[in-house]
């Protein structure tokens, strides 16, 4: 599956490269959006996640945040979920 990222974006995965140690490094390119949200703002700093949702945009990440349903909402830890949720409608 072909994932479109702009430069930027595919900087992001290859900087933080390590958060996706299980991908083989031929596919990190066609990690989602979704993936790559969830993944740092799990995992990686704070200042990470916040660089990721400057890329991203603040009204992308909050969407991104608010569709993830049922199991995919459960990956996110709780309160990294709580905390970005009021950060993003507050500032989006």
């Amino acid at each position: 599956m072909k994932v479109n990222h702009n430069k930027e974006i595919e900087d992001f995965i290859k900087d933080h490269s390590d958060l996706f140690w299980y991908t083989p490094e031929e596919k990190k390119k066609e990690i989602s959006l979704e993936l790559l949200m969830e993944t740092v703002l799990n995992y990686g700093s704070l200042k990470d996640s916040l660089h990721l949702i400057k890329l991203t945009g603040k009204k992308k990440a909050l969407q991104i945040l608010q569709n993830a349903k049922g199991r995919k909402k459960m990956n996110y830890y709780p309160e990294i979920y709580n905390f970005f949720t009021l950060y993003l409608k507050k500032n989006a």
